[in-house]
C-alpha cells in the first residue's frame, strides 16, 4: 500500500521558523522583514521575538502568513549568556491565530535590546506566570509542558551555539521539534548542521520532527557572508495558507528542513521509500542501525529520484538530499510501526 510521507495534494509553503525583530534584538520591523522575505520566495514567517510574545495578524493576507510565537532562553548563569556559558533556547509558536497570551511570563527575563521598552504590549497568561527559570532539565520541561497545555508547538533550537551536549539535550522532554539547520548560527561560522543531535535523539526515544529557521536579526548586508537571511528554512506542504491548517501541517510533521535542494515527493510503498528531489549530487537513507541506502550522480547526471529498501527490524528512517554546492535537504524521521 502506498503511503504519502509528504502530502500529495496542496502546495509547498516556504517558512522562517525563528525569527527576530527590532522589538528585541532584531535590526529589522516585523513589515519589513514581511517584504524582505516575500522577495526571497516565503510565505511564512513565525515572529519568535526574545521572551515577549506580540501578535502581528495585520501582516497577514492572501500570500504571506504571521504566525505568533517567542523565544525563551535558559541561561546557565542570571543573565545574558557569555561566551563561556551553556543556554537553552526554545521556540514556541502558537498553533491557534486567537492565541494571544505569553505562557510562563516573567518581565525580568525581557531585557534583551528593545524587548523592556516593549513588555507592555505582551498580553500575560495570568495562570501560569510569573514563571522562574533555571537551567535545569526539570525547569526547561516545565516550561514546555505548561506551553504545549495552551497549544503551542514546541522547539529545540541551535544546541551547537548554546554549547550544549548529550547530556543536556538527551534530558529535555515534550519539544515537538529539534533545529537540524540555524541560518545565523550558521552565517556566524558554527557548525549548527544537526544530524547526530537529532539522531541521537531518535534513538534515545524521542520521536519527534526537524525544523529549520534563520533566527535572523538582520545586522547584515545581504552581500555579507555574515547576512543571516534566507539561509535555512522549512517548506511545509498544505492545502492553504490560512492558519490553523499551516500549523495542523507543522503537527502532522508535513514538512521537510533545507539550505538549498527541494524534496519534491515522498512516500513508503511495499517495504521500500522513494523520494523525488531537485538536481542533487548524493541522497542518503538513514537509519536508527550502522546501514545507510545510498545513490549517487553519475557521469554527471544528477540524482532525482530514488527508491531505498527498508530493513527488517530498523525503527527509522530519515532521508538527506545533497546538492553540487554541498547544500542539504533533509526529511524528518518516519517510525516504521507508525506507517
Amino acid at each position: 500500500m502506498k503511503k504519502y510521507l509528504l502530502p500529495s495534494g496542496g502546495q509547498f509553503y516556504k517558512a522562517n521558523l525563528h525569527c527576530h525583530s527590532i522589538l528585541t534584538d532584531g535590526r529589522k520591523t516585523p513589515a519589513e522583514l514581511k517584504e524582505i522575505y516575500k522577495k526571497l520566495g516565503y510565505s511564512i514567517i513565525a515572529y519568535t521575538d526574545h521572551d515577549i510574545m506580540i501578535p502581528h495578524h495585520e501582516l497577514t493576507d492572501e500570500n504571506f502568513l504571521a504566525l505568533t510565537g517567542f523565544e525563551a532562553e535558559f541561561n546557565e548563569f542570571d543573565h545574558h549568556p557569555s561566551a563561556w556559558e551553556k543556554t537553552c533556547h526554545i521556540c514556541f509558536i502558537a498553533l491557534s491565530p486567537d492565541m494571544d497570551e505569553q505562557p510562563c511570563w516573567h518581565e525580568k527575563y525581557a531585557y534583551i535590546d528593545n524587548a523592556k521598552e516593549n513588555r507592555d504590549k505582551v498580553k500575560v497568561d495570568a495562570s501560569s506566570s510569573p514563571f522562574e527559570r533555571e537551567y535545569s532539565c526539570e525547569n526547561v520541561n516545565k516550561m514546555i509542558e505548561i506551553a504545549r497545555g495552551r497549544g503551542f508547538f514546541v522547539t529545540y533550537n541551535h544546541p551547537t551555539w548554546s554549547q550544549e551536549n548529550y547530556e543536556q539535550y538527551m534530558g529535555y522532554t515534550g519539544m515537538h521539534a529539534m533545529e537540524m539547520f540555524n541560518g545565523a548560527s550558521t552565517a556566524l561560522g558554527y557548525e549548527e548542521y544537526n544530524p547526530r543531535v537529532y539522531d541521537d535523539m531518535l534513538r534515545g526515544g524521542k520521536r519527534i520532527f526537524c525544523v529549520a529557521g534563520d533566527d535572523n536579526h538582520n545586522a547584515w548586508p545581504t552581500d555579507d557572508p555574515k547576512c543571516d537571511q534566507g539561509v535555512a528554512y522549512t517548506m511545509i506542504k498544505a492545502e492553504n495558507l490560512s492558519y490553523r491548517t499551516i500549523t495542523k501541517a507543522l503537527e502532522n510533521g508535513d514538512f521537510y528542513t533545507s539550505m538549498g535542494p527541494e524534496i519534491t515527493a515522498l512516500w513508503y510503498e511495499d517495504g521500500k521509500v522513494h523520494i523525488e528531489c531537485s538536481d542533487a549530487q548524493s541522497v542518503f537513507c538513514i537509519f536508527d542501525i550502522r546501514h545507510r541506502g545510498r545513490a549517487y550522480s553519475e557521469n554527471g547526471v544528477p540524482v532525482r529520484k530514488a527508491e531505498f529498501e527498508v530493513p527488517e527490524g530498523v525503527r527509522y528512517f530519515r532521508l538527506t538530499v545533497v546538492d553540487k554546492a554541498g547544500k542539504h535537504a533533509c526529511t524528518n524521521a518516519y517510525f516504521v510501526d507508525a506507517l
